[in-house]
């Protein structure tokens, strides 16, 4: 029977096109095949094609998060008074979905449109409603079996180490002769995540304020409107296992696996991040401390000992810099002291602390014997990790065995938590023991950075970059230092290496003579 309209005009229609995805459309040329399709059926039937409203997104779920299914329906509200015919390739392009696909129908029904299918024709008999019913639930049925297989693919493969979700930055995919899609470094994101996430561990960084104030400043990591790295996105970071080189996700009882990529830190490191997250919250570094006033909050009052503040006076024709102290009560309270002042000072400290080229030599034979020594060290250290390896993996074998001989809930339960603390401790003590083996190189190549600051701390200050001079503070500096608003810095407390070094050139030392040792005569 020829539907075309009797009238001199034909009768309009509207085409609806949906594919799976965004390749399905670049690559598979559906959208464009579907659309061909139904102008042919349209011009078949008479029918003049006014619109065409493609869509890219999954079939399950509501047509209300696709944004060609939306405008469809604001299209055909805006004419009310205008019939249309809305054309469709296959019925599964309608709804995957039984409740969704009549909900549908009853949407155009209301804004006085046909819905016409190239391989179904609907009819609104009780048969017709019936088997309408039955290809819109196999739809549905289908959806959900590909939607489980795809499931049980990604946990497969998850369970044998590889990511199956988005690539978390300082990573991305690529496909590797072997494995398929996994995850490798993308640089230099990586490096800059490395920086952050070893920077909180050793305290360099000494907050997740801080943390987020490093990524802020470095120009590739994307940030939000206000150029700001939200707080929710450090803390994500901090919360992925990925970076650690493991497979977790809880959600599907994926617990520490060991993961195919190559993690950015080490597990133990990651672990201390979480130890250092559940202890007692520092005090977070205020945005104003930066390079204009790079030893607020380190300096203190010697009148008060808390830390001095610092700002920008206005004076008559320019601002001018100064360190003040904001304790009330304080003999000191707001006497302004001149940038240059407190930082000149602490500049000669600095210079001072530079060690002398004899004093230098031993204590790099000191660190040469401390090398020797800890090298020893390992070799016990190894031995004792085999023997814990094999003792946790015997305890989660045991306890796997309980588990299938009780059926109490909730002693199950209380089994399955202990396996998972012991598989992350297992893993713990896998990953030493992979990077407890002796190092391979040279003595000088390990501690040339660490011998290069003992021999001039001030040159890592002068870059003038905050978070390395903030890390020269922690680093030579045991405590704030003191100043006195008329004779200047206290004696400073330094840390242990620079106060070593300190007490050996001030002791008064001499050759021993290599005669006998005798007691005075009278």
């Amino acid at each position: 029977m020829n539907t075309t309209n009797t009238d001199e005009q034909p009768l309009s229609a509207l085409i609806y096109c949906r594919v799976s995805g965004i390749k399905q459309a670049v690559e598979g040329h559906g959208l464009e095949s579907q659309e061909s399709r139904c102008r042919d059926y349209a011009r078949d039937k008479g029918y003049l094609v006014e619109a065409v409203f493609p869509d890219d997104v999954s079939g399950g779920g509501d047509f209300v998060k696709r944004p060609g299914m939306v405008a469809l329906l604001a299209y055909l509200k805006a004419q009310p008074d205008k019939n249309y015919v809305v054309i469709f390739d296959d019925l599964k392009r309608f709804a995957r979905d039984t409740e969704f696909h009549f909900k549908l129908r009853r949407m155009f029904a209301e804004r006085g449109a046909r819905v016409e299918c190239l391989n179904f024709r609907f009819e609104d008999s009780p048969e017709g409603k019936f088997i309408e019913t039955i290809i819109a639930a196999q739809g549905e049925l289908e959806r959900q079996q590909n939607g489980r297989q795809v499931l049980q693919k990604m946990k497969a493969r998850m369970q044998n180490g590889y990511w199956c979700f988005h690539a978390p930055y300082g990573y991305k995919f690529d496909n590797i002769k072997g494995h398929g899609k996994i995850l490798v470094r993308d640089e230099p994101m990586a490096s800059v995540i490395t920086e952050a996430l070893e920077g909180y561990a050793s305290g360099r960084l000494a907050s997740q304020s801080e943390v987020k104030r490093f990524l802020e400043s470095q120009p590739i990591f994307p940030k939000n409107k206000r150029n700001e790295v939200p707080q929710q996105r450090v803390v994500e970071i901090f919360d992925r296992y990925l970076y650690a080189g493991v497979i977790h996700h809880p959600r599907w009882d994926i617990n520490y696996v060991p993961g195919q990529h190559k993690g950015l830190v080490s597990l133990e490191l990651f672990q201390k991040i979480q130890e250092r997250r559940q202890t007692a919250a520092y005090v977070p570094a205020r945005k104003d401390i930066s390079s204009d006033f790079p030893l607020r909050g380190f300096v203190a009052c010697s009148d008060c000992n808390k830390p001095y503040t610092a700002c920008w006076s206005k004076g008559k024709n320019k601002k001018y810099p100064y360190y003040l102290c904001d304790t009330k009560g304080c003999i000191s309270y707001r006497k302004s002291i001149p940038r240059q002042q407190i930082e000149d000072g602490f500049v000669k400290i600095l210079q001072d602390m530079k060690p002398s080229r004899e004093l230098f030599k031993l204590a790099r034979a000191a660190f040469k014997s401390i090398w020797n020594q800890r090298s020893k060290q390992i070799e016990q250290t190894l031995e004792s990790l085999k023997s814990e390896v094999i003792a946790t993996d015997k305890q989660i074998q045991n306890l796997l065995d309980r588990i299938m001989s009780t059926t109490n809930t909730t002693v199950i339960t209380a089994y399955e938590k202990k396996i998972n603390d012991l598989e992350l401790q297992m893993s713990l003590a896998q990953e030493r023991l992979g990077n407890s083996a002796i190092p391979k190189g040279r003595f000088e190549d390990f501690i040339e950075h660490a011998l290069n600051f003992l021999a001039n701390p001030y040159k890592l200050w002068e870059s003038g970059k905050p978070h390395l001079q903030s890390m020269v503070l922690r680093l030579a500096f045991s405590e704030h230092l003191a100043y006195c608003r008329k004779e200047g810095y206290r004696t400073p407390k330094t840390s242990l290496p620079f106060r070593m070094l300190g007490q050996i050139s001030t002791s008064n030392v001499e050759m021993v003579h290599r005669g006998r040792f005798e007691l005075p005569t009278p």
